[in-house]
């Protein structure tokens, strides 16, 4: 399934051309997916003895979870689709819309089973889902946890075509903000019990603390048969003031660089100065949204200056001094 050149540190790297920040969850997700795929080249015969590592990836919206999912299935070449829990929790007809992201999967893969079988599948706001006895929503969201039981560990499903589908070796990497999971942590974590000398290594220690583990999730709502099905936690951590700067520019599809071909084709040189994506980014921290409202408010100030150029052949230069000012149109010698 990987190139023998596709290890670990080659996806981190991959996904540093792409992802901004969140080295920790990169590096999980990155052995994850390695050994899922490993697993399945060096096991292939054992088919259904391999239980599998899907993975929970915990981090505030705008922090990357589907980007990092995203970048990860064109890497590696498979079929990659999304799905939103809480469009699953308002159905009532759970099943059937667990078969359409099947088909979805199936569609992604030009039809090709083997490829889907092989595909990876991002659920968002999986925290949604979190059970309760007080709303009706939320018992419907324990529902859905179940009714996901079978298809993350691994079953044949039938589509409405008469095709089977087996989910054994597709990846599943659900997502979600868990609001107030930090207070569950703060309460229950701590390893006082356990017998330490000066020869322990106190980051490990440290790292253990802030593990997300599954009593803090049965807690937080999800029922421990679906914790189960979500052996590997990666945590995303708010996006700084620097963080979303860098992710307008520095990628290699940032939305800044793409402009800057954009404005190229019309033989216009774009120039960006750093304090206008400071000034965006922030904006964005104002929204608490991280990153998701960067491109909107980058491309509010583009349109104006977009609409213009393209008629005026005179341009030869824009510059973008200030969120708050005109850009500056020069024209040619």
């Amino acid at each position: 399934m990987l190139a023998r050149e596709t290890t670990p540190s080659a996806i981190v790297r991959y996904l540093d051309q792409y992802v901004v920040g969140q080295e920790e969850a990169k590096k999980v997700l990155a052995v994850a997916v390695y050994s899922h795929y490993r697993k399945i080249a060096t096991f292939q015969k054992e088919r259904g003895s391999i239980a599998k590592s899907n993975i929970l990836l915990v981090g505030p919206s705008g922090t990357g979870k589907t980007l990092l999912c995203d970048t990860l299935s064109r890497m590696l070449g498979v079929p990659f689709v999304t799905a939103d829990a809480t469009s699953l929790a308002q159905t009532k007809y759970v099943n059937e819309e667990i078969e359409a992201v099947l088909q979805r999967l199936l569609d992604k893969a030009d039809g090709s089973v083997d490829q889907a079988q092989h595909g990876i599948i991002f659920i968002d706001e999986i925290d949604k889902l979190k059970a309760t006895n007080t709303s009706a929503r939320a018992i419907s969201g324990e529902s859905v946890q179940h009714a996901l039981l079978k298809i993350m560990e691994g079953a044949p499903v039938k589509l409405k075509n008469e095709r089977y589908i087996d989910t054994s070796n597709i990846l599943f990497i659900c997502g979600g903000a868990f609001v107030g999971l930090e207070n569950i942590m703060a309460k229950t974590h701590g390893f006082g019990f356990i017998a330490t000398s000066g020869d322990d290594n106190q980051n490990i220690l440290d790292r253990l603390n802030k593990r997300v583990k599954p009593t803090d999730l049965f807690e937080f709502g999800l029922i421990p048969e679906f914790t189960g099905r979500l052996p590997v936690i990666a945590n995303l951590h708010p996006l700084s003031k620097a963080m979303l700067v860098s992710i307008m520019s520095l990628p290699k599809n940032s939305i800044y660089r793409q402009y800057i071909e954009i404005f190229r084709g019309e033989g216009v040189e774009l120039r960006i100065s750093q304090r206008v994506f400071e000034q965006i980014a922030e904006i964005a921290i104002e929204y608490k949204t991280g990153a998701r409202s960067l491109r909107g408010i980058f491309e509010e100030l583009i349109t104006p200056i977009l609409y213009v150029v393209p008629d005026d052949r005179g341009i030869g230069r824009v510059e973008i001094r200030s969120l708050f000012e005109d850009a500056r149109l020069v024209r040619r010698d």
